[in-house]
């Protein structure tokens, strides 16, 4: 991996392309983050490049943290995150990753936590059918059997119930970048991102390209 970069989601919107295509984009603001450590191979056992991204008042920051900013010499940040890059040696502390770093026409996968939706029944969490509505019918959008009774007298491991849905990480992959502000560092992405909006949202060159 040679390009990464942290983001919050802003929004969805559309543009058109030089032929006059809609395009549904997603717009993030990626960076600029700030490099806080280069981890190399002799010091660390592997080869990696912290970051931090966001603003964020410093009292609001643990004393570790604090500290890892204060050595590199920058403001405190929100969230710190790696890059195992393969050029990490080419990096140095205090230096800014910024919306350049990806172009038009770049694939890129996108990790985030989804939208949470609370506890859920097995209709909208897993598309389960309902019941019949009408002529008496008491059966709507129960679970319905779990299982067998005598054998196993248990219900199966990963059978497909109501519970909490959402809150969890997501990846798509081989998204691509359909333009690129380097003035205001926004990404404008193709289709849709995971995750709320203010969410952060890492972005990645894509590992499996569908070209």
């Amino acid at each position: 991996m040679k390009k990464a970069i942290l983001a919050t989601k802003v929004g969805m919107t559309q543009i058109f392309d030089e032929n006059g295509m809609l395009i549904p984009v997603t717009v993030l603001q990626a960076g600029p983050c700030v490099v806080t450590q280069v981890k190399t191979e002799e010091k660390d056992g592997y080869a990696s490049v912290q970051v931090g991204f966001g603003d964020i008042r410093e009292k609001l920051v643990n004393k570790p943290e604090t500290g890892v900013f204060k050595k590199a010499g920058t403001s405190v940040r929100r969230f710190i995150r790696e890059f195992r890059f393969e050029n990490a040696a080419e990096y140095a502390v205090g230096q800014e990753i910024k919306a350049d770093i990806f172009a038009a026409g770049d694939h890129v996968d996108a990790t985030a936590i989804s939208k949470g939706k609370g506890y859920q029944g097995a209709i909208k969490r897993h598309g389960q059918s309902r019941g019949p509505m009408t002529h008496g019918s008491k059966y709507h959008r129960h679970a319905g059997s779990n299982g067998t009774s005598s054998d196993p007298s248990r219900v199966y491991p990963g059978k497909k119930m109501p519970g909490q849905m959402g809150h969890v990480q997501v990846t798509v992959q081989n998204l691509e970048i359909v333009r690129v502000d380097t003035e205001n560092n926004l990404l404008l992405v193709k289709g849709a991102v995971p995750g709320p909006k203010k969410s952060l949202v890492t972005i990645k060159e894509t590992v499996k390209s569908l070209q």
